[in-house]
């Protein structure tokens, strides 16, 4: 199957900055964490952190989340201790959306906390979804086929999705 670019570069920045805008009247001057899914997800949640303290001059906290994709029921690891994001407001983080299944058990580890609120946000919402999750902070929503894949790189200097 041919690949075809869905979000170039300025695309991608243009996302980035509206859903940190949006992510910024949800909020406003909460204490506020974004938990990133491991790899992508937590290089998204980077960018997303960035511009937002840019836009805000609010700091925010930053957490990468660990989730066996394949089996993520087992033990959930965070970079940082239960007690900074505790009664917080979170933002749960990833770079596509397929199942649902790396988000549905990244919100149970956070209820868990207990946090004050949480939203999640992708930059890809594929429309596949297995569990009841709801993308609260989207880039672009795309309907694909089971067989199709999309990649997202997000190199500072080369940002993009494609799909394949």
């Amino acid at each position: 199957m041919k690949k075809q670019i869905i979000l170039s570069q300025n695309d991608i920045e243009n996302k980035i900055e509206r859903i940190a805008f949006q992510i910024l009247e949800t909020f406003n001057d909460e204490d506020l964490v974004l938990a990133g899914i491991s790899k992508n997800g937590y290089a998204f949640a980077k960018l997303l952190a960035a511009k937002y303290y840019e836009i805000s001059g609010m700091p925010i906290i930053l957490c990468e989340i660990s989730i066996d994709k394949k089996n993520p029921n087992l033990a959930i690891e965070t970079s940082i201790p239960i007690s900074e994001y505790k009664n917080k407001n979170v933002v749960l983080v990833d770079d596509v959306l397929n199942t649902g299944s790396t988000l549905i058990y990244g919100v149970k580890h956070f209820l868990e906390a207990p946090v004050k609120k949480i939203k999640t946000a992708v930059l890809v919402d594929r429309n596949h979804k297995n569990f009841p999750i709801k993308v609260d902070f989207k880039g672009i929503s795309l309907s694909t086929s089971l067989q199709e894949h999309v990649f997202v790189s997000l190199k500072t200097e080369k940002m993009y999705a494609e799909l394949s």
